[in-house]
Parts: structure tokens; C-alpha cells; sequence
């Protein structure tokens, strides 16, 4: 479904990506996991057209998007929960859900894809009149993702969905994650909680200074000494 192939990404004279390749097949969840600086932000800001990659192809369905503009990328299936939720905050949870529909046009399907949301999210549905600036961060979390569903995507990037927030509210996320995954959606993962994440994941890579230096079977990713110590805090 997602294939990435040799991308090589600058910030100025520093190279954040120096030429990682890897792929997402239909249905899996994909883990990217490595410290802070790794390139894991950089590598999916790329793939949903924020950033413009120095080189490489990025092949979503078999089409190269590596030049295509972000609003085309949302339409050809592909949605992207950024870091840090970017809510509207002075727009209702219903009028933000919304804004994650602006690139379908059939309101029929637009309001079966609400009631899906709201079926994942009740307590969205609860707060829908809402000022979404209003909300707790779990639930701003939460949004967010609803908003990327309501693009209808074939694969959903997520960027530290689980950053910030209380341990309660992080299971609900991962749990959400993987009725997401069970409900045919595809997941690329960015998460710093490296424990969480290859619990839920299908084959995880490992990001380290903009190269990726292991991947593998998340469970067996798990289980690796030299993963536990850098990242399970083990």
C-alpha cells in the first residue's frame, strides 16, 4: 500500500533523512520507533506532502506522491494525525469532524462516516457542540483521530497519539488504535511509548538519526535485548 524508497530529507545543511526505505502493507500496523530527533516526525510529515523530500519516491497504491501537494494526498486516501492534536480550538468537535471530510462531497456518505466516528468516539457524540479548545487532552486526542477517519482514508499516519496524556486515557487511545486496525484501516504508528506500540503492531522499523537501523516482527522487535534497553526501559 505505502512504500517508501531511499528518501533522503534536509533541513537546510542538516540531513534529517539519509535514505530510509521501508513499506506498509494493506491492513498491517506499522510501528517507527526511536529517540527524539530520529526522524520519525520528519519521515511522516513527508509522506503526507508537509514536507518536500531532497529524494527518493514515496508510492502510495503504486502512484509516486513524493511532489504531490497535501490536500490531493488526503484525497487519494491517506490521513495524518499530527503531533500535538492540532484542533481547531474555537470550532465545535461536530464543526472539526467535519473539516476532516472537506475533500468528499457526498453528504449522505459524510454523515454514515459521522455515526462511524461517533460509534469509535461516544464521548465525542456527548461533547459534539463543544468548543473543541474546551476539551481534555485525551478527548482533543481523540478528535483529532475522528477527523482523520472522516476523510474515509485507506491508511492512517499517527504522529505520538499518545504523547501527554494520563495512563488511563493512553489505553483508551491504543485501544482505539487497534478497532481502527480491526476495522480495515491501515496504520503507520509513531509512538515514543515503544512498549505500547509494538504490542499493537504488526512489524515495527527502528529510526536512528535519520537511518533505520533494525526492523522486524513487532513481538520479536520486543523481545530483543538491545531494543528493551534503548527503548522499553528495560
Amino acid at each position: 500500500m505505502l512504500e517508501i524508497k531511499d528518501l533522503k530529507v534536509n533541513y537546510g545543511v542538516i540531513q534529517a533523512l539519509k535514505g530510509i526505505s521501508f513499506e506498509v502493507n494493506e491492513g498491517e500496523v506499522i510501528a517507527l520507533i526511536g529517540a527524539n530527533g530520529a526522524g520519525k516526525t520528519t519521515t511522516l510529515q513527508t509522506i503526507s506532502g508537509m514536507l518536500t523530500p531532497t529524494s527518493g519516491k514515496i508510492l502510495l497504491h503504486g502512484t509516486d506522491i513524493s511532489k504531490v501537494l497535501g490536500h490531493k494526498i488526503v484525497s487519494m486516501g491517506l490521513a495524518h494525525v499530527p503531533e500535538g492534536r492540532r484542533v481547531f480550538p474555537g470550532l465545535t468537535v461536530l464543526e472539526n469532524l467535519k473539516m476532516g471530510a472537506y475533500t468528499r462531497s457526498n453528504k449522505s456518505e459524510i454523515a454514515d462516516t459521522l455515526e462511524k466516528v461517533y460509534e469509535s468516539f461516544p464521548r465525542l457524540k456527548e461533547r459534539q457542540n463543544q468548543l473543541a479548545g474546551t476539551l481534555s487532552g485525551g478527548e482533543q486526542q481523540m478528535l483529532a483521530m475522528g477527523r482523520a477517519l472522516m476523510s474515509k482514508p485507506s491508511i492512517v499516519l499517527m504522529d505520538e497519539p499518545s504523547m501527554g496524556l494520563s495512563p488511563i486515557y493512553v489505553d483508551e487511545i491504543f485501544n482505539i488504535i487497534q478497532s481502527i486496525s480491526d476495522a480495515g484501516t491501515t496504520v503507520l504508528l509513531v509512538e515514543q511509548n515503544a512498549k505500547k506500540a509494538l504490542a499493537i503492531a504488526d512489524r515495527a522499523y527502528v529510526l536512528e538519526t535519520g537511518n533505520i537501523v533494525l526492523s522486524g516482527d513487532a513481538k520479536t522487535l520486543m523481545n530483543d535485548d538491545a531494543i528493551k534497553k534503548a527503548y522499553l526501559g528495560e
